[in-house]
């Protein structure tokens, strides 16, 4: 390479603008995430549901070309023997797949896969703030197909970076 465009190519880089937040944001959020904790507190009383019971489990993946995909379950589900159990199943799981993208310190997901049709077409916004290995999010007040009978709660949910094992 001639030392001219050496030289050229060295001036772009200092000159390159730096990534917003957003692109930071992005970047950061690329991976498989493992839920750690799942609450939900209801907008009228601010009491907390146990909407997930103590160790609930999932996954969240966010792909480098903008897709999410999450599958997250409540504790201690067993399998269905009866049309009521499987019924009762879906009120401690939540999953759905989309296109992201990030605004500010939100993600949004433009939903095309869910476990509850409604949300299919929908866009669902989540605040997330990142701390090293953790990712905090909050959800806005809105009315959950599975828990608080129609009244307004948000989930309040963390996650850990998955590890490569």
């Amino acid at each position: 390479m001639p030392m001219q465009a050496t030289i050229e190519r060295i001036k772009e880089d200092y000159n390159a603008p730096a990534p917003s937040h957003e692109d930071t944001l992005r970047q950061n959020l690329i991976g498989t995430w493992e839920l750690v904790s799942y609450k939900v507190e209801e907008k009228e009383t601010g009491n907390f549901i146990n909407a997930m019971g103590p160790a609930p489990r999932g996954r969240v993946v966010f792909t480098p070309d903008g897709w999410v995909a999450f599958n997250l379950e409540g504790s201690n589900r067993l399998a269905a023997t009866t049309d009521a159990d499987r019924s009762q199943l879906m009120k401690t799981l939540v999953a759905y797949i989309g296109r992201y993208r990030v605004e500010g310190d939100q993600w949004i997901t433009s939903v095309q896969t869910a476990w509850a049709p409604e949300w299919v077409g929908t866009e669902q916004r989540r605040t997330v703030t990142l701390n090293g290995e953790y990712a905090d999010v909050i959800t806005p007040w809105r009315k959950m197909p599975n828990w608080a009978a129609g009244r307004l709660s948000r989930s309040i949910i963390r996650f850990r970076r998955a590890g490569n094992a």
